[in-house]
């Protein structure tokens, strides 16, 4: 089978998505088309013309299946290019613009991402969403969106793409041997390659916390920094592992952090290796997330994978990955209320180690070998009345 794979803004977790794809299915002859994930506003809107002139040889050749992230610009790249137009194509949405939270800088999202993705959804065969909740903000964006409009559309645009979508997860690539209370064992792809990366005192260890994100406005620097100064004032012992893809834009919060906190921080900045990100993971009592904008969330899982106890708000995609145990109350908006609720259920997390009673969420069904089959019944898709 020749898929054609297009990934327009080839961030991090598109990336993890698309290499262990083609790993996981080698007897097809993939061809890809790759785009760095940087300079978000042209990307999405110049990618197809990027392609439609600069790879009109591979797009023309023939394919059995497009398989396109949601930010390809799926609609005019098949105007571009006319072999395109009668494949079958499925769209696969990691996330979608139509909830990305506002800041001073941008009170409200663009119209343009929301609306190349509205047509590209609306030329594909198939949707795919890595997470009900991304799917549900969809639909319900582009409801919201055409209700807005000045005319009213001859059909119900957003009952047709719910019919044509599903829910299928970016799989988990296998770490192993999962073994949270030796992590000196962990390895990825079966290499052990192990430093002591987190320093001890003596007696018990400090509460290690783990903060593994973007370090942009959507992953929420002020609500970190709160719930930081409420474990301090606390008196609560814990050093913090800052990790995350940076760029050369970012919050100040996270200068002001380096700053304020700098006698708790074991680790600040992006970790270059996969094996020593990994170590860093593993050897983390909780995993922290103060995310305003996640739609699955690969890095708590991974982290929860390789033991982490999952310390997060009670909001987006987490409520459907996790039980309420896990959850603390969301409050975006009242840094002090949100950053108390989140240090209480540290508190609860911390003693039941200490009582060694806590335990870690299972994530295992997001494994690849658990998920393949239903990645082969999406390869084999095939649009219904086209020969």
């Amino acid at each position: 089978m020749r898929i054609l794979l297009l990934s327009a803004y080839d961030a991090q977790s598109h990336k993890y998505w698309r290499e262990a794809l083609v790993d996981e299915f080698p007897e097809h002859h993939w061809t890809q088309l790759v785009l760095p994930g940087r300079y978000f506003s042209w990307r999405i809107r110049g990618n197809s013309m990027q392609w439609a002139l600069g790879a009109k040889a591979t797009l023309d050749q023939p394919y059995d299946l497009v398989l396109a992230t949601s930010m390809v610009d799926l609609a005019s790249l098949k105007g571009f290019v006319a072999n395109l137009a009668n494949i079958p194509s499925i769209l696969y949405f990691h996330e979608n613009q139509f909830i990305y939270p506002a800041n001073q800088s941008n009170k409200t999202r663009q119209l343009d991402p929301k609306m190349v993705t509205l047509y590209g959804a609306l030329s594909a065969d198939k949707l795919v969403f890595n997470s009900q909740y991304n799917q549900q903000s969809f639909i319900a964006g582009v409801d919201e969106l055409l209700n807005q409009l000045p005319e009213k559309m001859p059909i119900d645009v957003a009952q047709l793409l719910d019919k044509k979508s599903s829910v299928l997860p970016v799989p988990l690539k296998t770490l192993y041997p999962l073994d949270p209370r030796n992590p000196s064992n962990i390895a990825n792809n079966g290499n052990t390659e192990h430093q002591s990366l987190w320093p001890k005192r003596e007696g018990r260890s400090s509460l290690r916390l783990i903060w593994a994100a973007r370090w942009e406005y959507d992953k929420g620097p002020q609500q970190l920094q709160a719930i930081l100064r409420q474990l301090r004032n606390r008196n609560i012992d814990f050093k913090l592992c800052l990790v995350g893809q940076q760029f050369r834009q970012q919050p100040i919060e996270f200068e002001e952090i380096k700053k304020e906190f700098s006698t708790y921080l074991v680790q600040f900045g992006y970790v270059e290796s996969r094996q020593q990100y990994l170590n860093w993971l593993a050897g983390g009592d909780m995993i922290l997330s103060t995310a305003l904008h996640e739609f699955q969330g690969i890095s708590v899982l991974e982290a929860v994978q390789l033991g982490c106890i999952p310390v997060l708000p009670n909001r987006l995609v987490y409520p459907e990955m996790f039980g309420l145990d896990y959850l603390y109350e969301s409050a975006p908006q009242e840094h002090k209320k949100e950053s108390v609720a989140a240090v209480n259920l540290i508190q609860k997390m911390a003693l039941k180690i200490d009582q060694d009673i806590a335990s870690i969420p299972f994530v295992e069904h997001l494994l690849w070998p658990n998920m393949k089959e239903q990645y082969k019944q999406l390869l084999d898709f095939k649009v219904p009345n086209r020969p």
